[in-house]
């Protein structure tokens, strides 16, 4: 998996490109919250599912249905007073769908762990895609602040960090250029 903090860095990017005209703390914070909450599925080893399992990591979290489910979720708690199928509804619906895919997104382009099950509960498979520059986080917060954890994000500041600040810093050129 990729970084908690890389996580995060994709999909405050994706909330602020949007540039939805809504409270910008509370968005970012659930945008943030839909790219991290995929990696909860790490609890269930200590109940005995192993990692090939639907419901083990990478699995049903990571899946196109539950970011599907989550988005729907998000956008229907924390946005009751949105039209659902007004413009700014839909528009709520896929930043949250396109935060939490970010997460299987990201993780697919890792070097290691046994890929994503983009495609659970229809079928059990994993994937990877081809291009794999992302080192692979360690699992806990112990192993992560350690050499190898400062390395993975030695990593993503390259290939999440530069990409999303460039997009960042393009997106609000190209508004700002706008407003004149």
């Amino acid at each position: 998996m990729a970084s908690i903090f890389g996580h995060a860095l994709a999909a405050y990017t994706i909330g602020r490109v949007a540039n939805v005209k809504l409270h910008p703390v509370k968005l970012s914070l659930l945008v943030i919250f839909c790219a991290v909450i995929p990696d909860a599925d790490v609890i269930m080893f200590n109940f005995g599912y192993p990692y090939m399992h639907p419901l083990g990591h990478r699995g049903f979290t990571h899946s196109i249905v539950f970011a599907f489910i989550l988005a729907f979720l998000i956008r229907a708690i924390f946005y009751r007073k949105v039209h659902y199928f007004s413009k700014l509804g839909m528009v709520l619906f896929v930043i949250f769908l396109l935060s939490t895919l970010s997460h299987s997104l990201l993780d697919a382009c890792t070097n290691g762990g046994k890929g994503v099950g983009f495609f659970i509960p229809f079928e059990n498979s994993r994937y990877f895609f081809p291009w794999r520059p992302i080192a692979v986080s360690p699992i806990g917060a112990g192993k992560f602040f350690s050499e190898r954890g400062l390395r993975v994000l030695q990593n993503e500041a390259v290939y999440i960090g530069i990409p999303t600040i460039s997009m960042l810093l393009l997106n609000y050129f190209l508004r700002k250029r706008l407003k004149k």
